[in-house]
């Protein structure tokens, strides 16, 4: 079977790399253009590294694009984490169709922020679909999914990176295998479940004090490591990765005002939020990198007393 890949950054590579190393027929590759002064894309460094040709078009949408694919005389497409729109003209071009990557047990939690949102809304469980694209938005049918829990500790980074990922990689393979068989499955969407929430980013993820500590745990959690959940403090930003709740027995008898810097320790500090404290520990100044949260109130000469600005 001709083999195309479709994708960018890590993920594409490792797909492509596990479909050469069990000695797939690849015989091209699709990645997104890379932005003026960018890095070149792992994808493309693997694909070209095998001696594999690349094509990078910024769209999809003209019949030259089109033709150049067809000449290719490809089987199946295998989309690992694509961006641009890419429309049915193009998709059922090869003998197979094409098939595609996602990090959400469709139809729930269609869009770009697949991971974050599940983490933020408070679900115990997620998972991975791999489905036929059309011209819709994830909406095309299933081929195969897998499942994964979200624990109270886990972040999108954790999500992803432990389980999605090499579970994805999994089942890209798994997926080729069931094309090749002829028993790839078409599993119909049920629309009336379908959610779609919209890009998660930085306007979703300022945290309120006010709110519940469950709530903002979450936010923190499933906006860990992007696109960073913050806050502000005398009018700039500072972005939160690590905080340990700290409910409150009582939430009559917490202490301090909304966001008031109840303690600073060396390890980090604590804020009051609506039903408890958070215990801070690792943060991102507006103008600096990724540090300790206690090395960062000393050095900015964070005090009791001290409130964060109200969103």
């Amino acid at each position: 079977m001709r083999i195309v890949v479709h994708g960018q950054q890590a993920f594409g590579k490792a797909v492509l790399e596990a479909l050469l190393k069990r000695q797939e027929n690849v015989i091209a590759v699709y990645v997104a253009p890379e932005k003026p002064g960018a890095k070149v894309d792992p994808l493309k460094e693997a694909a070209l590294a095998a001696n594999l040709p690349v094509f990078q078009p910024t769209s999809y949408k003209q019949p030259e694009v089109w033709a150049e694919f067809k000449a290719l005389k490809p089987d199946l497409q295998v989309m690992a984490f694509v961006t641009l729109f890419v429309p049915e003209e193009f998709l059922n071009i090869p003998t197979h169709g094409s098939i595609q990557y996602h990090p959400s047990l469709l139809p729930a939690y269609r869009g770009a922020s697949a991971i974050n949102w599940p983490i933020i809304k408070g679900e115990t469980e997620t998972g991975l679909s791999v489905f036929w694209p059309d011209n819709g938005l994830d909406t095309g049918d299933v081929l195969l999914q897998k499942k994964t829990t979200i624990s109270a500790d886990d972040t999108l980074g954790t999500v992803y990176f432990d389980r999605l990922f090499p579970l994805g990689v999994e089942a890209m393979l798994e997926a080729v295998d069931l094309v090749k068989s002829g028993r790839a499955p078409r599993l119909k969407q049920d629309e009336a479940k379908a959610t779609y929430e919209g890009r998660c980013g930085p306007d979703n993820a300022r945290i309120d004090w006010g709110k519940p500590w469950v709530q903002i745990d979450r936010l923190i959690r499933g906006c860990n490591p992007a696109p960073g959940a913050w806050t502000m403090l005398a009018g700039k930003q500072l972005k939160i990765f690590d905080a340990k709740p700290l409910p409150a027995k009582d939430p009559k008898g917490i202490g301090g005002k909304l966001g008031e810097i109840a303690a600073v320790e060396a390890d980090g500090f604590k804020v009051v939020c609506a039903d408890g404290r958070f215990k801070v520990t690792r943060v991102q100044p507006f103008d600096g990198k990724k540090l300790e949260a206690g090395a960062w109130a000393m050095s900015a000469g964070l005090k009791p007393g001290v409130i964060f600005d109200k969103p």
